[in-house]
């Protein structure tokens, strides 16, 4: 019988050291960043309770959380006759208590609220862990993945959104990757629906157009007439998403059209004093008004941030958003909050499609000691150890093999130099010291290898 060959779960993938190490490279990066602005380090199970997650990411949000079944005989307490395709959908919940998080924030906030005597306001946090959808995969979008989120809670002050920006500014100039920040405010979206009247068609309405880069202007139109929303304000919505023009020209023309609706202009003067701000700190990302940019989730309430990379075409690299009472959903009221969260496997997607991982982020031994046998091996340990103690990545190779095999080995895994110690080299207290890239050796004494080592 032939043995089935293993596989993983579409949507998932496996991380080879290499990849790994520039993953590693992508997290150290981003957390230095988080950490420099002041935010702390939090971690929160992989898995929630269902009643935590349901209801806060909208109906296609619901439809993607992973529910994990109850222990034991998860069907023994269910009664036959309602064990029917029909019933499908309510049975989920009694049959899984628990589910797989879809995100950070939902969890971010239920911690606020579990802990928030021992919290001091406002709250500064950082996570980097992954997430789990029930998402159908194609390039750029995983079942699993990462996200490195930074969030404020416990203030209503727009310098949040603005240190935000200059997270991302920093964040993507330190990787080197080009981007283009889009800013949009649920208020201004709270306004256009009272001028399509339509305000409660509100949630239709942005689930949508945050549909429109995937599928197309016409097609965001037909879903939204499918939706409830009449014609005649589908019309009057298209000249509104395809608006042109600088921002503050975006903004004018947005005051004329909403000025009726208090919450619209609310909105904008919120945006305003966001890019008023930006501007006076000279950021190198350039930053555009969207009008398109919903991000279908239920829990924002104004301003709404999305990063896309100039250079390669892929979703959103970074998003988040102002909510404002996230955690009232768990008793904790007026608790303003706002966050951005960095898809990490995107960016690595995008750097690995530019090639711009920068050398270093490769992370292997600096240097491989060849074994020439047990006595060369002896003396090769004690050097190794003081290397190490320097912080330089080195190994010995265990065996006493063929040198090309040895040599192969070092080429396979891209390690820079070969330290080869023989009876001579151990007389004389030197050793020769190989480029693996132009093949030159050097003659290196004992007490100087970690010295060349460091300046090589």
């Amino acid at each position: 019988m032939a043995v089935q060959k293993p596989s993983i779960p579409k949507g998932t993938r496996d991380f080879s050291p290499e990849e790994s190490a520039k993953r590693s490279y992508i997290f150290d990066t981003v957390k230095r960043q988080f950490q420099c602005f002041g935010y702390q380090p939090l971690e929160t199970p992989a898995m929630e309770n269902l009643s935590t997650l349901l209801g806060k990411y909208g109906d296609e949000g619901d439809k993607l959380l992973f529910k994990i079944l109850n222990s034991g005989d998860y069907l023994s307490k269910i009664p036959q006759g309602d064990l029917t395709p029909e019933s499908s959908s309510p049975l989920a919940t009694r049959i899984s208590e628990k589910g797989l998080r879809y995100d950070l924030t939902v969890p971010f906030a239920r911690y606020v609220v579990m802990h928030q005597n021992e919290i001091s306001f406002p709250f500064k946090r950082y996570q980097i862990q992954p997430v789990w959808r029930a998402d159908r995969p194609q390039k750029g979008r995983y079942r699993e993945f990462y996200q490195c989120d930074v969030d404020v809670i416990g203030s209503t002050s727009l310098l949040n959104e603005v240190e935000l920006l200059q997270i991302i500014d920093t964040v993507f100039e330190k990787l080197k990757i080009k981007v283009v920040i889009k800013l949009n405010n649920r208020k201004i979206l709270s306004g256009i629906a009272e001028y399509l009247n339509a305000s409660e068609r509100l949630t239709d309405i942005t689930v949508a157009i945050d549909k429109i880069d995937k599928i197309g202007l016409n097609a965001v139109k037909d879903e939204l007439i499918e939706r409830g929303v009449s014609a005649d304000s589908v019309g009057k919505l298209e000249p509104i998403l395809l608006l042109e023009g600088k921002n503050q020209d975006k903004l004018n023309t947005l005051r004329k059209i909403l000025a009726s609706s208090e919450t619209g202009i609310k909105g904008i003067e919120e945006l305003e004093t966001i890019l008023a701000y930006a501007e006076s700190l000279s950021l190198s990302t350039p930053i555009e008004i969207d009008l398109s940019l919903a991000r279908g989730l239920n829990y924002y309430t104004g301003a709404i941030i999305e990063v896309k990379a100039k250079d390669v075409a892929i979703g959103s690299i970074c998003g988040g958003g102002r909510y404002d009472d996230l955690t009232g959903i768990f008793g904790l009221n007026n608790m303003s909050g706002v966050g951005i969260s960095f898809g990490a496997d995107r960016i690595y997607d995008v750097m690995a499609q530019l090639d711009i991982f920068p050398a270093e982020s490769a992370a292997t031994s600096k240097v491989m000691f060849v074994n020439f046998g047990e006595k060369e091996a002896q003396t090769c340990l004690g050097l190794l150890a003081l290397v190490r103690k320097a912080g330089i990545a080195a190994e010995l190779y265990p065996d006493s093999a063929k040198m090309k095999k040895q040599l192969d080995y070092a080429n396979r895994k891209g390690i820079p130099f070969v330290a080869l110690i023989g009876e001579n080299e151990i007389a004389t207290s030197t050793m020769a010291v190989k480029s693996m890239a132009s093949g030159e050796q050097h003659q290196v004494a004992f007490h100087q290898l970690n010295d060349f080592l460091t300046n090589q």
